[in-house]
């Protein structure tokens, strides 16, 4: 019994060793940027839900069922950018506070935000959330890795997509109705 226990013991804290044709640099350097998108996509992912929860207001059903399409679209982000990272040979998140070690998306603790406010932080987070993608690409482009590349592309367009919404959602009528 305490051979078992001592194996699994050294077993947890093995490396993970998975080979990759693109190299053991390439691998630490795009899963370091990849779990940095995670962290952020999970971080937005809960302001989002957030939001969506406690949106109020006239719009109320119109914002409360986009933030939902919205956070199911972050959410649906998660397991392939965690599985391509383990495709590396990397590891990825593991906790909460693995999360917010990595993300630079802020959180919204606040008891009541203005659903027009909610609208404005989301669309400059979907912003930020696109710029950290684009430098995980170029890490991508610097290793060829096509195929994390080509996830990200994906991932920017439905990003871009969705700060466009938001930002539209948010706009104030002009005199001319529009």
């Amino acid at each position: 019994m305490a051979k078992s226990m001592s194996s699994a013991k050294k077993l947890q804290q093995s490396a993970i060793l998975f080979p990759t044709d693109l190299g053991e640099k390439a691998s630490k350097d795009i899963s370091g940027a990849m779990n940095s998108v995670l962290a952020d996509v999970f971080a937005l992912y809960l302001k989002t839900k957030n939001f969506h929860w406690h949106v109020s207001g006239p719009h109320f059903r119109d914002y409360h069922l986009m933030l939902d399409d919205h956070g199911e679209e972050l959410f649906a982000m998660t397991d392939p950018i965690a599985e391509r990272v383990r495709k590396l040979g990397g590891t990825t998140l593991r906790s909460i506070g693995h999360i917010s070690k990595l993300q630079s998306i802020s959180d919204n603790n606040a008891d009541f935000v203005e659903p027009s406010d909610m609208l404005a932080e989301l669309c400059q987070d979907n912003i930020k959330l696109t710029a950290r993608m684009r430098e995980a690409h170029d890490i991508c482009d610097k290793y060829n890795d096509t195929a994390t590349a080509s996830l990200i592309e994906e991932w920017i367009d439905q990003t871009e997509r969705r700060a466009w919404f938001l930002f539209e959602t948010g706009r104030k009528m002009d005199s001319s109705g529009h």
